[in-house]
């Protein structure tokens, strides 16, 4: 492993803060496990949380003259198979120590792996580094076929092809549930249009009423402007030509998940079956 450079002291410290703090960090049993786990000797055990751990690891950081054991310890805490029971609980300790990390110009990835980024300068920077993104669509609780088809580029905040990915995710379900082969505003008019005889390949309901057969066609337009307007930029412009920022792509990546859940409940006519 390459030599990991001393992090300096107010680095550790705020470092610390998050791993040991009093509401939602390690508790005093698990610090002690992880320091024996990493061979790290637990210099002051009867301080408080986040004092003891500081400790430990500066005390380490000078022995080394390298940061790689506290590098080691923050990859052992950050395990996310110790966290498969609470996945919102290792969002939101990850969240919060990429804010310090970014300052160290490092970042700890959803697979609890550590990887060299530019150093923030200042709270905002550090704030966009910390996965924001992920964390603010887990709190609107999005579907989870945009965090499947998304991963990679929602944890590297990277709006532009997250965007990309989300439309193309859309129109893969509907291909998958439809049989159709087109794409785009084509394949939502061929999947979701009423036609001269009123039924489409697939409803989003009953279709009895004027208001269902209202919403069915509003719901068609919403796929053939979300295609028009999005997927079919990013698919064919170039990156710096089409700029798109945190809260668009979170409103977007929003209105994909209200579309995935109505995907799922749409159903093939008997029309379509025939």
């Amino acid at each position: 492993m390459a030599t990991i450079p001393s992090l300096n002291e107010a680095n550790l410290e705020a470092i610390c803060d998050v791993l040991a703090a009093t509401d939602g960090g390690l508790t005093g049993s698990q610090i002690d496990r992880f320091l024996k786990a990493c061979n790290i000797t637990d210099i002051q055990p009867g301080i408080t949380k986040r004092h003891r751990l500081f400790e430990a690891l500066s005390v380490r950081q000078r022995q080394d003259g390298c940061a790689n054991n506290i590098f080691a310890f923050i990859k052992r805490v950050m395990d996310p198979v110790l966290y498969n029971q609470n996945p919102e609980y290792f969002a939101g300790l990850r969240s919060r120590l990429n804010r310090p990390m970014a300052f160290a110009g490092f970042q700890v990835r959803e697979d609890g792996e550590i990887l060299p980024v530019t150093p923030a300068k200042t709270i905002d920077d550090a704030d966009q580094r910390a996965g924001r993104l992920q964390s603010e669509l887990r709190r609107r609780q999005v579907h989870p076929d945009i965090l499947i088809y998304c991963r990679s580029e929602i944890i590297h905040e990277n709006y532009f092809h997250a965007v990309l990915e989300a439309t193309k995710s859309l129109a893969e379900k509907i291909r998958r549930k439809s049989g159709l082969t087109s794409d785009g505003a084509e394949l939502a008019t061929q999947a979701f249009s009423l036609g001269q005889s009123g039924i489409p390949v697939m409803a989003f309901n009953s279709l009895q009423t004027d208001t269902a057969r209202s919403e069915q066609t509003g719901l068609m337009n919403l796929f053939i402007g979300l295609f028009g307007a999005f997927r079919n930029v990013t698919a064919h412009g170039p990156k710096i030509l089409w700029d798109i920022g945190e809260k668009d792509a979170l409103d977007l990546l929003t209105l994909v998940s209200l579309l995935h859940r109505r995907l799922d409940d749409a159903v093939l006519t008997r029309q379509a079956q025939q």
